[in-house]
């Protein structure tokens, strides 16, 4: 795929193929997704079911095709104490476009749907990017656990970050983060609605199906993405509520989720106890591999003033 950088270990299997995207089959498309990690908040992780209802998807498709674009809706919380259903429907399955729709249900009902659409490979000379920012590559960069450590380090930080921090600290999160320009304290009063950083899966995943590394993408997206249109309002606001909605994601060319990939997200606008979320992820070699796009509920109260920094 064009892709720089080095495989991790064979040996160190990628949890994200082995367990959090491995779905149980029940039936003729229809299957069963177990719970990896669950948010502090106690709902579902939203990446976790886009993954899943997308691995749910490619099942039902031939490997000649490769996955082009998915849109998807949460409905429902999704209950931690309970596994998730995915049901498949083939919707079309043309010459060269198929579109499958999945539900995940639980208790009964559905708590997201998906239509995911599938192309054969079709070469055209029309094509044209953007260009990959400049930044620092990663392995210049501190790692997500060590920049977490350095800002718990600090006396000055205020009580309400180092809960928020310790929490992040705890969780086993299977990707791995290296954030660019990470803001000092003095600067979290003034920030943009705009972060970047490298992502990739933790372990191997290898070549093998390009449309598991497209799952593995769906998964790493939602990491972070919605928290984008909080940057600029955070030191003022609690929050008090906060979901996605729908979830829109674009495949552009192959890449390796387990290869180092810089995530550029954006928040273009905010209002209306909404904010909206745009990402693109690159290949190390400049290659844009995914679009995203999301919009969820943001719902806060004003922080007291005296805990303000």
């Amino acid at each position: 795929d064009g892709q720089e950088g080095h495989d991790p270990p064979r040996d160190l299997r990628s949890v994200l193929v082995t367990s959090v995207l491995n779905l149980e089959p029940l039936d003729e498309d229809l299957f069963r997704g177990r719970h990896y990690w669950v948010p502090t908040t106690q709902r579902l992780f939203g990446g976790q079911i886009v993954g899943q209802a997308l691995v749910a998807a490619a099942k039902s498709v031939t490997e000649d095709v490769h996955v082009h674009s998915l849109h998807c809706y949460f409905v429902r919380a999704g209950d931690p104490k309970l596994p998730v259903l995915y049901q498949v429907e083939r919707t079309r399955t043309g010459a060269s476009f198929s579109v499958r729709s999945v539900r995940a249900v639980q208790h009964g009902k559905p708590i997201f749907i998906c239509q995911a659409s599938f192309q054969q490979i079709q070469p055209s000379p029309l094509q044209h990017q953007f260009s990959m920012p400049a930044v620092p590559p990663p392995e210049e960069l501190l790692d997500y656990e060590t920049l977490i450590d350095q800002y718990l380090r600090d006396p000055n930080l205020h009580k309400r970050y180092r809960v928020g921090l310790n929490r992040i600290a705890a969780q086993e999160v299977p990707i791995e983060i290296r954030v660019i320009n990470p803001p000092t304290l003095s600067q979290l009063q003034r920030l943009e609605p705009k972060q970047m950083f490298w992502v990739r899966a933790r372990g191997y995943i290898g070549e093998g199906d390009i449309k598991m590394h497209c799952c593995v993408a769906a998964y790493i997206s939602d990491y972070a993405f919605l928290g984008t249109a909080l940057l600029p309002h955070e030191w003022q606001h609690k929050v008090h509520f906060m979901v996605s909605l729908d979830h829109s994601m674009w495949f552009h060319t192959p890449f390796r989720a387990d290869h180092w990939m810089l995530y550029e997200c954006e928040s273009p606008w905010a209002g209306g106890s909404r904010g909206l979320v745009h990402g693109r992820l690159w290949r190390r070699d400049g290659v844009l591999a995914v679009s995203c796009a999301q919009e969820g509920v943001i719902r806060v109260k004003p922080r007291d003033s005296k805990s303000k920094l």
